[in-house]
């Protein structure tokens, strides 16, 4: 019995906390010693290093823990996809990138529309088919919770105004 309640209360948990991300994180340090080498490639580097440094680190900020990191790489892979130069595979990894940082940032509805433009230039790409899931999942999860939400305060509405007349 105790073994059940304990699933019962971890599966709600896990509902509501989110645990459910499964995509990959990146740290601080990370995020620094990338930065150092975005750095040295601009003063030292070829271009095409420039632009694989400047790739891996859009990948380490939108896989970031701080909203801030993530926000710097949404602006940084927008930044880069208006560049005309990019190829059919570079426009994919973009878009998908900036599919994980909008997932990151709670704005699921733009995720799941860059996912789709992803999927476009490449319909079975395993990453893509993957985030896909994780945003419509998090898209009905919330959804579940705000019909429960809005269910509650209709109750508690409802019980407001009944009490209101009883005292009548």
């Amino acid at each position: 019995m105790d073994a059940a309640i304990g699933k019962f209360f971890d599966a709600v948990s896990d509902f509501f906390g989110g645990r459910g991300d499964k995509m990959l994180w990146c740290d601080p340090h990370t995020i620094v010693s990338i930065e150092q080498e975005v750095s040295k490639a601009a003063s030292e580097g070829s271009d095409e290093e420039r632009a694989k440094c400047i790739t891996r680190l859009s990948w380490a900020l939108v896989h970031s823990r701080l909203p801030e990191d993530v926000h710097r790489g949404i602006v940084m892979l927008e930044g880069s996809l208006a560049n005309a130069s990019n190829s059919p595979l570079q426009k994919r990894e973009k878009l998908h990138l900036l599919a994980v940082g909008y997932y990151r940032s709670c704005d699921y509805l733009r995720s799941r529309q860059l996912v789709e433009q992803c999927l476009e230039i490449e319909p079975d790409w395993r990453p893509a088919l993957t985030l896909k899931k994780t945003v419509e999942d998090q898209i009905a999860k919330d959804g579940v919770i705000g019909v429960g939400l809005t269910a509650t305060a209709v109750g508690v509405l409802i019980a407001g105004i009944a009490a209101a007349l009883a005292r009548k």
